[in-house]
């Protein structure tokens, strides 16, 4: 019976039955918020009455991939489903009906509550993966995160984790050590990516003669993260006004932890096992101190890959290390998995180390053409603008290159939507404000828990918060559905004001939004400036509104039928 408390191999190298199960189990946990998070809101962002209508980015897709020229003038014949579904490979290019978009999150949803408890094969695991790259594919700005590239290789890698049939939670199938090695690899780029592009953008930031921007470098960014940051929780409120000492010690432990800690990710045992606890803990630190949707849920994953059965059987409930202790015993080698295994890993590595070509606009704004590759980008990018942030190297996004918060800003900027039944849409007007679900509006509100949920509406708004209406047109999409009462744009936000009727205008108001003290007399957990109206009020009849909404082709698409 020792062999059911120690499963190792003869050799004495260590084994992996348990990690797997752990890195699968995650990843059904991580799939399941993130199909859900599409149930919720893939229609209401890009179906065919959505904000960014997805068939309308498609055809500009399918003019754009057609374009060619003849005679030296450009002629845009839109590309075939096949070309377009070549070029960014997913589902929808065949049907991007409202069904369409409901029935895939849903099947998806499905099949990663079946992963979750324990049941998968690598059919399943690969059609999730396609799943969700699709759904990437044509979600535009709401899924243009860092994450969700992240997703696609953490998801492709879990493929070959399994056997392509046997869906039993300990199959009799060995886990590939390649693959293993290849989430070490991603785990490495994660954290190494994030402290780099820190570093980096403050050298960029005195290179350009922004010193005074500077918040890495002089250990003063944390003042600000637990403010700025897209949605903070009620502990971040506590965060922000620790004292600067400890402030200043977590950006130093930041730099050790993302830095320092990945380089020990392919040591031997016991330097693995320090690096897999310090930077899961620093994942549950990030965890605690804010609402990052999942991205630290999903980047524990591959650290979890630093650990064998050994350290597994030390917190493991008895009948779940017999369960792989009895499945390793029986296992049996299978060539075709082995094989698969090891052309993944020469198909990441290979797409790791091959440069290419890439082209960018230099500051004087000619075109600048620079060779780079996930590698090459962490050790010396050569691009005119350094260190590329969360950008995907294939079609597939099969290995990527990963940073976070290179940039912190130091005020909240807010954009609240506020409706009125006023005749006359000034200050004086009652009106009424439009409640988020995470992004903080009223100032007597707590700031709730939400992640690993990511409410997109709050996130985009984070960001055109800190730009114009210009360069986030869908606003006055979303102005528009809110003065006919949509029932898809609201259930983006956590109430309507309006639930008998419309309003007659709708504006967006931009505020800086601070802390309150802790001790604050009158319990407020936010102390808000108005600034300006960042979109004044608009009627139904609004001429400016109309131009937007004609020119961008979302007037036939913004009514339903």
């Amino acid at each position: 019976m020792e062999g059911i408390h120690s499963p190792e191999q003869p050799s004495g190298r260590p084994t992996y039955w348990l990690t797997r199960f752990v890195l699968l189990r995650w990843m059904g946990f991580v799939y399941v918020v993130a199909f859900y998070v599409a149930v919720r809101q893939l229609v209401p962002l890009v179906g065919e009455h959505g904000l960014t209508p997805a068939p309308l980015f498609q055809q500009e897709m399918r003019e754009y991939l057609g374009a060619h020229v003849e005679d030296g003038q450009i002629v845009r014949t839109p590309a075939s489903t096949i070309e377009a579904f070549l070029d960014q490979p997913s589902l929808f290019w065949f049907d991007c009906s409202d069904t369409m978009l409901r029935v895939v999150p849903w099947i998806g949803l499905i099949f990663s509550i079946a992963l979750l408890l324990g049941y998968s094969n690598g059919i399943v695991m690969a059609l999730l993966w396609f799943f969700y790259l699709s759904i990437v594919q044509i979600g535009q700005d709401w899924y243009g995160y860092g994450w969700e590239i992240q997703m696609s290789e953490t998801g492709f890698l879990c493929i070959f984790l399994c056997p392509l049939l046997d869906p039993r939670p300990f199959p009799s199938r060995p886990p590939p050590i390649a693959i293993i090695w290849l989430f070490r690899w991603l785990i490495v780029r994660i954290m190494l990516g994030s402290a780099l592009i820190k570093w980096r953008s403050d050298d960029r930031l005195i290179a350009v003669g922004h010193s005074e921007d500077i918040v890495w470098q002089n250990l003063s960014a944390l003042f600000y993260h637990f403010e700025t940051q897209p949605i903070p929780n009620p502990f971040s409120r506590y965060f922000h006004f620790l004292p600067h000492a400890a402030l200043q010690f977590g950006v130093i432990w930041t730099f050790i932890v993302e830095g320092i800690a990945p380089l020990f990710a392919f040591w031997p045992r016991w330097g693995r096992y320090i690096a897999g606890l310090l930077i899961i803990s620093f994942q549950f630190t990030l965890i605690v101190s804010g609402n990052l949707s999942f991205f630290n849920w999903l980047t524990i994953l591959p650290a979890w890959a630093c650990f064998d059965d050994r350290f597994w059987r030390w917190i493991m409930p008895t009948w779940l290390k017999s369960n792989a202790t009895e499945a390793q015993l029986v296992a049996k080698p299978s060539l075709p998995m082995t094989v698969t295994a090891w052309l993944a890993f020469a198909v990441i590595a290979f797409l790791s180390l091959y440069p290419q070509t890439f082209q960018t606009r230099g500051g004087d704004g000619e075109i600048v053409q620079y060779l780079s590759n996930p590698v090459l980008n962490l050790v010396a990018p050569q691009g005119p603008n350094g260190q590329d942030m969360n950008r995907n190297y294939d079609r597939l996004h099969l290995v990527n290159t990963y940073g976070a918060f290179g940039t912190v800003g130091k005020e909240r900027d807010v954009i609240v939507f506020e409706g009125t039944d006023s005749a006359t849409p000034d200050n004086s007007a009652d009106w009424k404000e439009y409640p988020y679900v995470g992004s903080p509006w009223d100032p007597m509100r707590r700031p709730p828990f939400v992640a690993p949920y990511q409410p997109h509406l709050d996130w985009q708004l984070w960001f055109a918060a800190m730009a114009g209406p210009e360069q986030y047109t869908w606003t006055y999409n979303l102005v528009w559905k809110l003065l006919h009462n949509d029932a898809d744009a609201l259930s983006l936000f956590a109430g309507n004001p309006f639930p008998d009727h419309p309003p007659k205008y709708v504006r967006a108001v931009l505020y800086i939004y601070h802390f309150a003290p802790l001790n604050d007399p009158q319990h407020r957990y936010w102390i808000r400036d108005r600034q300006f109206l960042w979109l004044p009020a608009y009627s139904v009849d609004s001429t400016g509104l109309l131009d937007v909404l004609k020119q961008e082709g979302w007037l036939e698409t913004a009514d339903k039928p």
